[in-house]
């Protein structure tokens, strides 16, 4: 087995107000899309712990998410932040976003992938220790990355951000530890409005790159190739997580990056011979963002065919 695809059915539990760009569609258009990739087998996500989540998060911002949640009444909402709203049903999206990422870690390190692409919604990156935000109730890459660390011992972890927005949320983590490394090619300004160059880390564990609206894929990948690879070979991570927000797409309405599939295609390339060289090719990809629902599913594709 080569590569997995951790599946959540809940992300269609998890509906949003009408008009709302972080709705059921996404998970509809990523589903189909990579129904169709040859050789990949697919895995239903399992419901994270609290004491999984509460590696990263507070325990404090776990109750009052999921008790909010359970405050909500039958075909209404509660709103998180301006945001980031949840139904009566959201706990269930939002746990098993964050348990389809422990169980990829869990079967990749068991050695019965070298790959997994974690299929759910909503996102997770925004979601900082004590906060949701950006449509993100819980930071599902940041919780992967502290039970590789935690519960497998590894040593060095890695988190590559390509979504169009900064990180915010999974950058805290590399700001309080040591063990992780975390880069972002971002488009500045926009929201969060984080990720500035001076956001450095601890040792030079945090590299951001923010790039200005209407950047081409052509000088995107420049600074993928001489920033984000070099770091990524000195940092030497044993395992490698990527958060795969397609909203740099070009026909991504939330953002002003000009990526296509082939660009997709090559990221994926470049990070799986990283992980090939320096983490026995463990690389766990975790869906982000990505709000045009035709353009998501091509580049979806894309990037988990050529892994």
């Amino acid at each position: 087995m080569t590569a997995l695809i951790i599946d959540s059915a809940a992300s269609a539990g998890h509906p949003v107000p009408p008009g709302h760009p972080e709705h059921q569609g996404r998970y509809d258009a990523a589903r189909s899309a990579l129904a169709g990739l040859a050789g990949a087998v697919w895995i239903d996500s399992r419901a994270a712990q609290r004491t999984e989540l509460e590696r990263f998060h507070t325990a404090r911002h776990v109750a009052h998410v999921l008790g909010t949640i359970a405050t909500v009444g039958e075909g209404e909402w509660a709103a998180l932040d301006a945001d980031t709203q949840v139904t009566e049903s959201s706990a269930a999206a939002g746990l098993h976003a964050a348990g389809g990422v422990i169980e990829a870690v869990d079967r990749v390190i068991a050695g019965e992938a070298r790959h997994a692409f974690c299929l759910a919604r909503p996102p997770g990156h925004h979601a900082e220790p004590d906060r949701a935000m950006g449509f993100c109730l819980f930071n599902s890459v940041a919780v992967g990355a502290c039970h590789a660390l935690e519960a497998h011992g590894l040593e060095r972890v890695a988190i590559v951000d390509i979504d169009v927005h900064h990180g915010n949320g999974s950058q805290c983590l590399a700001e309080q530890d040591g063990r992780v490394f975390f880069a972002s090619l971002h488009q500045a300004p926009l929201y969060p409005g984080t990720g500035t160059r001076k956001e450095t880390g601890l040792n030079g564990n945090v590299l951001n790159i923010p790039l200005p609206d209407a950047t081409p894929a052509l000088v995107w990948r420049q600074h993928f190739t001489t920033e984000v690879l070099p770091a990524l070979r000195r940092f030497k991570p044993q395992m490698i997580f990527i958060s795969a927000g397609f909203d740099a797409h070009a026909d991504d309405p939330l953002g002003g990056f000009l990526l296509t599939e082939p660009d997709y295609a090559w990221i994926a390339q470049e990070l799986a011979q990283v992980a090939e060289e320096t983490a026995e090719s463990r690389l766990v990809s975790v869906l982000e963002g990505g709000y045009d629902c035709p353009a998501l599913g091509r580049a979806a594709a894309a990037f988990a065919a050529a892994l």
